[in-house]
């Protein structure tokens, strides 16, 4: 799995994950979904992700997030 789609597994997991504690344990919790989607927000326009850094630290090749969309508008691989 490349580090992208690991970087989107780790999101959706962590806000269902949040959301089941806001639900389960206590509301706070939801401050946590709230950084974790300013965190996404924040690094499609930056580029950076600490846990991109990490996972590539650790070897994961990185790669497309959506395959087959090479040929996509502004992809820059456009004919």
């Amino acid at each position: 799995m490349t580090i992208e789609r690991l970087v989107l597994a780790f999101a959706g997991f962590f806000i269902l994950a949040s959301l089941a504690l806001a639900q389960l344990a206590h509301p706070n919790w939801l401050w946590f979904t709230a950084f974790v989607g300013a965190n996404l927000l924040q690094s499609a326009f930056t580029g950076f992700c600490p846990l991109a850094v990490v996972l590539r630290r650790l070897g994961r090749e990185s790669g497309p997030a959506f395959p087959g969309n090479e040929t996509a508008p502004g992809s820059g691989n456009a004919a």
